[in-house]
């Protein structure tokens, strides 16, 4: 591993040659945390290199399609020419350190954008100027909604046939709800594209060659003009809409001037009520150095943002931070990667005060110190060492060994936890053993060490069947953590079938009671509760805990061994033994006995009780149910729904786009294994399709009897 020293001083901003030192001590006004987001292959990686291209962060530009890319270091990208991983570097331009984080777009790696959007400042939404608006493009779209992400949006691929620049803008409007305008217009369509007019400055910029190292600026075209005013006209409209400065001069007809209207856009993206949508060609090069531009002008510093609020560990009170060097220090650690030469890595971002090599730091979330040997700014999967790092940064630590995703690490003295990252549930799981006895210990290591990675990878033990189960978010999810099983810890694996992750729950609201009493001749165990189980009033809230003991029947101290067992019990159901999901669990009574008491006792008899009100409760089998969006040309609908229609499918969808179909359904994913290569049969090779988690649903009765006698009779096996 080779480490390049990136040092701290004093002073403007110098770049130096050879192994000196260059300065990176920015003002937060200056510093742009910002990602890239968007449907699998909009262009999100080839952005990317362009830009650490012509901000000299690398000397030559890398291509997905030839596995070259900086960005998509992992074996397995290169070989499938997609992201599997966020990405992070940093690069400068015009005096703005801009730190990336480049995100997958394949939904099986959604949670790479989840955690990605938690500690971002602004987004770059890239979509194609051929396939619009797609299924997954919707789907980053509300995520950076919930972390109210400032957003501008790149029409990528403007080069290519069909592109459709103002269909993109209205289906940004009609399928996104944003208030969305272009600040660019393409010059040229297709093999002629060759620039993009500037309605803000009201020039052409102009790529004489593909190589887009030069450009010139133009006056507007004679056959352009009335299509340029018209489109500025609408821009200032839509921007009035979001803004009463310039609302006030559209309604009064006051002139308006160019840093007018670019000082409105940036209000009006900061305050997410405005969207300005550029336009341009990653792999022809153009259009990179003007969004680069739009980022520096548009997207927010770390203090345009609100203080980040958390609550402090102890006494529960609500808490703020604000984005200041100066403010005692708070981040949270958004992601986790293991290194073979320096070992594990904490990614963090910093929202307040510094953090430097050497010294400890304390961990909000667990309640416990740990030391940091090393700080680094990463470029992808190289390192580069600083010395410490502020308000406002994107680093990693090495040397963390406890923290895990979502931590809140900060300073003792001043304690806040920061509120988690929502992961979802994995959806599909399989089996996994080694090849060999010699392998057990270390896949039990690798298996650890990729769900500590990865929060939607989890690895459970079927104690009925003798088998370790994996589970993910989709197939090539599973695929890919197969892979770097066998490559990067060099264990031969027997994979099984893939199967679909059922959950229980119950349907009806009751009383179970627990009792676990054992006496041996010594001192006894003793344990009674009362539980009162419902089901969840909002699906997805999982299992939820809450204790309503009067009078101290229950000592406190045993309280949190009550939730334990319920915990412990909810792993395995009573139908089939699939995991138990959105029932509210209230601790109603219960009672205790002074000498033999204990929290063992406590869990047993919490277990017991869960157990019995699984029973009691009406329990029934939930299956994960689909959004998926299949892309056909309209001669082979027909036959595309007549196939769904036999899969259980709730149609909810049909748009119609030039000659494309697009068809919109939910089903269950059992009924989507190799789905891919019947949609290929069905269609000659021509239909595509994105598919995502959307809710859990209850199995028919004919299929569940089926699903639970396969259940009960392979744990019985």
């Amino acid at each position: 591993m080779i480490f390049i020293r990136w040092q701290r001083q004093t002073g403007p901003l110098r770049i130096l040659d050879g192994n000196e030192d260059f300065d990176f001590d920015m003002e937060l006004k200056n510093i742009r945390n910002i990602g890239f987001i968007a449907h699998i292959d909009a262009g999100k990686t080839t952005t990317t290199e362009r830009i650490l291209y012509f901000t000299g962060r690398s000397h030559k530009i890398g291509e997905v399609d030839l596995g070259t890319a900086a960005m998509d270091w992992m074996v397995q990208e290169q070989e499938r020419g997609i992201t599997i991983t966020a990405a992070s570097t940093t690069c400068l331009w015009r005096g703005y350190q801009i730190n990336i984080i480049d995100t997958p777009g394949h939904v099986d790696f959604i949670v790479e954008v989840e955690r990605s959007l938690k500690v971002l400042d602004g987004a770059v939404v890239i979509f194609c100027a051929v396939g619009g608006v797609e299924p997954q493009s919707e789907t980053v779209w509300r995520q950076a909604d919930r972390y109210n992400v400032a957003r501008l949006a790149f029409v990528n691929k403007m080069d290519r046939i069909g592109a459709d620049f103002f269909t993109t803008v209205e289906q940004m409007h009609s399928r996104l709800g944003a208030n969305a305008a272009a600040i660019q217009i393409p010059y040229g369509y297709e093999e002629n594209f060759k620039g993009v007019i500037d309605l803000i400055n009201e020039n052409l910029v102009y790529y004489p060659d593909d190589t887009g190292k030069s450009f010139e600026v133009l006056p507007i075209p004679e056959e352009y003009s009335n299509e340029s005013k018209r489109y500025r006209e609408i821009l200032i409209e839509k921007l009035a809409e979001a803004d009463e400065c310039i609302m006030d001069k559209f309604v009064h007809a006051k002139p308006i001037e160019t840093q007018e209207i670019k000082d409105a856009i940036r209000r009006a993206t900061l305050a997410n009520k405005f969207i300005p949508v550029a336009c341009g060609s990653s792999l022809r090069n153009k259009g990179i150095q003007l969004l680069l531009d739009q980022i520096c002008d548009y997207l927010p510093a770390p203090c345009d943002v609100p203080a980040i609020k958390g609550i402090e560990p102890v006494s529960g009170d609500y808490e703020e931070r604000t984005v200041s060097k100066d403010a005692p220090f708070c981040a949270l650690c958004f992601k986790i990667m293991s290194d073979p030469y320096v070992g594990r890595l904490n990614f963090i971002r910093v929202y307040s005060g510094s953090l430097s090599t050497g010294t400890y730091v304390y961990n909000a979330t667990q309640r416990l110190k740990e030391r940091v040997t090393k700080i680094v700014r990463m470029h992808a999967n190289r390192q580069e060492i600083i010395d410490s790092t502020e308000a406002g940064d994107i680093a990693a630590i090495i040397g963390l060994k406890e923290t895990k995703t979502g931590d809140t690490l900060c300073d003792e003295d001043e304690p806040i936890i920061l509120q988690k990252i929502r992961f979802p549930e994995p959806v599909i799981s399989m089996s996994i053993e080694p090849g060999s006895k010699e392998n057990q210990d270390k896949l039990g290591f690798a298996l650890k060490k990729l769900s500590e990675e990865d929060p939607t990878f989890s690895v459970r033990y079927n104690s009925d069947t003798g088998q370790t189960l994996i589970s993910g978010m989709g197939q090539l999810h599973l695929e890919v953590a197969v892979d770097r099983i066998m490559r990067e810890y060099n264990i031969d694996a027997k994979i099984g079938q893939p199967q679909v992750a059922y959950r229980e729950t119950i349907t009806r609201k009751v009383i179970s009671i627990g009792k676990f009493v054992q006496q041996t001749g010594g001192r006894g165990q003793y344990g009674h509760v009362i539980l009162q189980m419902q089901p969840q009033d909002t699906p997805g809230m999982g299992i939820t805990f809450e204790e309503k003991i009067k009078s101290g029947a229950i000592p406190h101290e045993f309280i949190p061994a009550v939730e334990e067992g319920v915990r412990l019990s909810a792993r395995s159901g009573c139908l089939a033994g699939y995991p138990v999901t959105d029932i509210a669990v209230t601790l109603m009574d219960g009672s205790y006995h002074e000498v033999d008491s204990s929290e063992l006792a406590f869990q047993m008899a919490a277990g017991m009780a869960f157990s019995d009100g699984l029973k009691k409760g009406g329990s029934i089998l939930l299956e994960p149910i689909m959004d998926l969006e299949i892309i056909v040309p309209e001669e082979y609908m027909g036959q595309v729904l007549g196939d769904l229609n036999g899969r259980r499918a709730k149609v909810t969808n049909l748009i119609q786009k030039k000659q494309l179909r697009f068809i919109h359904v939910f089903v269950p994913l059992a009924e989507l294994f190799n789905y891919a290569t019947i949609l290929r049969s069905l269609t000659q090779g021509r239909g595509s399709y994105t598919m995502e988690p959307s809710y859990y649903a209850e199995v028919p009765a004919n299929i569940a009897e089926k699903v639970i006698g396969l259940g009960v009779s392979t744990a019985r096996y």
